[in-house]
Order: structure tokens, then C-alpha cells, then sequence
């Protein structure tokens, strides 16, 4: 069953070649309030960006994917060219090493949980680009302190 989201829901995009696994973080997020789009590959991730990087607020990547550009790499052009889009890369093989992350990007060892991904989410997104349920876990976070 599908439902509709409310149009001032935020974009994601999920980068990922393994199918299953872009399917559960789409899943992940859309749950969180996002709307997602998604790419199998680093050059077809760039290319959404390129038409899309004004509506996308976050970029959900893997690390090792075919084509011209690992997660990484996407990760360090994104925070390059479109600064205001928050980042987090995922791997169940690599570990970053020094200049691999940008700055304020997150990252992630898989398999992850929903709750570990929300939870990046709210440290990393700022306020007015999370969608309500986060916005939502936020305030009762405060609360709760």
C-alpha cells in the first residue's frame, strides 16, 4: 500500500549496487519522512545530483560500487558542490581512512538497523531539512533529558 507523502518532504538519494540492500535503506528513510530517489552506481548518483541536488537534502551511499566512483568519491564531490547536502556512507568492508569522509558526513558499518540510521540522521541533518517523524525524535530526545 502506498501512500502519499506531503510534497515539502524531503529528497534523499540511495546509492547502492546491491538491490535488497538500496531497497532497505529507501525503506529506512521513507519511514523517517523522506521521499527517496535512488542510483546503482557513483556516476549515476552524480548525475542525479546534477538535475535533482536542489530538491535532495541527504546522500545515502555504499562504499564499493561499479563504475568510475567508489561512495567516497561521490561523498567528497557532493559536500563539494552542493555543501548543504547532508552525508552518510555505508560499508560492511572498508573502513575510511584519512581524507576519505568529508567533513560532517557520517559513517556507518552494515549491516545497520533502522534505529542506527535515524539516530545519524538527527545528529547529522539540520533542523529545517528533517522531515517530521525526525523532527519528531528530536523533540522527544530533548524531552527526555
Amino acid at each position: 500500500m502506498s501512500q502519499s507523502r506531503p510534497s515539502s518532504d524531503p529528497y534523499a538519494l540511495v546509492v547502492d549496487d546491491d538491490g535488497l540492500v538500496r531497497m532497505i535503506a529507501m525503506d529506512i528513510l521513507e519511514e523517517a519522512g523522506f521521499r527517496t530517489f535512488e542510483a546503482r552506481d557513483g556516476d549515476e548518483a552524480l548525475a542525479l545530483l546534477g538535475a535533482q541536488h536542489a530538491m535532495i537534502v541527504l546522500l545515502f551511499t555504499d562504499v564499493h560500487m561499479p563504475g568510475s566512483r567508489n561512495g567516497f568519491a561521490v561523498a567528497r564531490e557532493t559536500a563539494r558542490q552542493w555543501p548543504h547536502i547532508s552525508i552518510v556512507i555505508a560499508s560492511g568492508e572498508a573502513r575510511p581512512g584519512p581524507g576519505d569522509v568529508p567533513e560532517g558526513a557520517h559513517f556507518v558499518g552494515k549491516p545497520f538497523s533502522a534505529e542506527m540510521i535515524r539516530d545519524h540522521l538527527v545528529e547529522i541533518l539540520p533542523d529545517g531539512q528533517k522531515p517530521e517523524p525526525l523532527r519528531s525524535m528530536t523533540e522527544q530526545g530533548q524531552q527526555t533529558r
